[in-house]
């Protein structure tokens, strides 16, 4: 047990101090903590024979890279470039301004619906939130908005790309514990939109609490609305087609991921907004950004193998019991946890390294894993925006030079408090499987 007690001292120390990569941390001292279990040791250093430890690493690279179900991150990755690349996040936020625009808060409401919207064909919270900036912020700025708002609804609203399929996080969760993505998938759908509901309560929340934070914007005419509608019916197509054929059961998520990368090119090309050159760099982008998850995946791998071998989950299952805690407590007590974590750590490197620790134990207490998965990925979103490491928050504060991280930090507190009432109904109001269509249980 005093080995894995100084191997997360060493990961932290590495990650936090030396500043080395996360993947290759937590491959390095999942690698030395195997071989110490295995008899490493100063004394015999130059004479021990690495064959466990090495067939380790190498079997979790080649399995990994080899495995069918893994194409499901670049594929969706590469249909989330390609949607970015078309220019539809302009149309998506058009689309929401001119239903809700002509209200108080509207252009607020609107870009978290526009959010929603892009998280459904993007997956990553950072891309949602920096792009988002570009398109919302403006308009915001020109009504009168107060920064704290704008900023707010862009910041919080950029967090539902974690959650609303296709998600990232919620594949690489499914990897972790062996879960079915493709219910992880369905479970996280509803969660989403009671996101983006309880999001734009918060803008109202806002607005009654200072109605000149944000002015009502134009009312667009009917004709207005259908003609912003018709600007995005390639956005609605191919998130049915993708989602819908996932939700009930027509093909898998790894098919689901082909073709929503397909037709994402298709509707670029349709749209005359992706040229060649376009197409090689997206092609180069995801290539990169598959590559870098593939690694942090592999490392997570490698550190969950050492944990597992060195008899953490079973200790710390004994120790739970011995405490003779409700289980539910003990899910209170790790939210609390991850709440505690993201104050310091950002979303994929929290999820790395405490799923491993704890789905054995939470699996041991009777919980659905797929249930905790949507806990935990709501847990995450709430990372994003709580300080001092809010990643969705200093992304902002990158894109809007003009705008400080306390601002925005100030004004995400009405939305904080709205993601902690959808854990709370999650968790003790509506359970997941209400969300799982039928066909998931035959």
């Amino acid at each position: 047990m005093s080995v894995v007690l100084i191997g997360f001292a060493v990961l932290l120390f590495l990650i936090l101090v030396i500043r080395m990569p996360i993947a290759f941390a937590m491959g390095v001292v999942g690698f030395l903590g195997f071989a110490i279990l295995q008899g490493l040791s100063f004394d015999n250093l130059f004479s021990f024979r690495w064959t466990a430890a090495l067939t380790l690493a190498s079997s979790r690279v080649i399995g990994t890279v080899q495995d069918y179900n893994l194409s499901v991150i670049p594929l969706f990755i590469l249909m989330g470039n390609l949607v970015t690349r078309s220019g539809l996040s302009q149309e998506l936020y058009n689309a929401s301004y001119a239903f809700l625009g002509h209200r108080k808060g509207g252009l607020a409401m609107s870009t978290v619906l526009a959010c929603g919207g892009f998280s459904a064909i993007c997956g990553s919270s950072l891309a949602t939130s920096a792009t988002m900036a570009k398109v919302a912020m403006p308009p915001m700025r020109k009504f009168g908005y107060s920064d704290s708002l704008a900023t707010a609804s862009i910041a919080a609203g950029g967090t539902l790309g974690i959650l609303i399929p296709p998600s990232v996080i919620l594949v690489i969760y499914g990897l972790l514990t062996q879960s079915s993505i493709r219910e992880l998938f369905a479970a996280g759908f509803i969660p989403g939109l009671l996101g983006i509901v309880l999001y734009m309560g918060a803008v109202r929340f806002v607005i009654w609490r200072n109605p000149a934070a944000g002015p009502a914007g134009e009312r667009m005419g009917f004709k207005e609305r259908i003609t912003a509608l018709k600007s995005i019916w390639g956005v609605l197509l191919l998130f049915t087609i993708v989602m819908g054929g996932i939700y009930l059961g027509v093909f898998t998520p790894t098919e689901a991921a082909g073709i929503g990368a397909g037709g994402a090119l298709l509707i670029g090309l349709s749209r005359r907004s992706l040229s060649f050159g376009s197409i090689f760099e997206t092609l180069v982008d995801t290539t990169r950004t598959s590559a870098m998850l593939f690694c942090v995946v592999i490392g997570a791998f490698i550190f969950s193998d050492f944990i597992t071998r060195a008899g953490l989950p079973d200790a710390l299952l004994g120790f739970v019991t011995a405490l003779e805690l409700s289980p539910m407590l003990v899910i209170m007590v790790i939210l609390v946890i991850y709440i505690i974590l993201g104050m310091v750590f950002e979303s994929l490197s929290m999820l790395l390294l405490t799923v491993p620790v704890f789905y054995p134990l939470v699996a041991s207490l009777g919980f659905d894993l797929v249930w905790f998965g949507i806990v935990v990925v709501v847990v995450t979103e709430i990372s994003l925006i709580t300080p001092p490491v809010g990643m969705n928050v200093f992304v902002l504060s990158a894109v809007l030079k003009n705008v400080k991280a306390g601002t925005i930090f100030k004004g995400v507190t009405p939305f904080w408090c709205a993601d902690i009432i959808r854990l709370f109904i999650i968790i003790f109001i509506v359970p997941v499987s209400m969300f799982l269509p039928r066909f998931l249980y035959e």
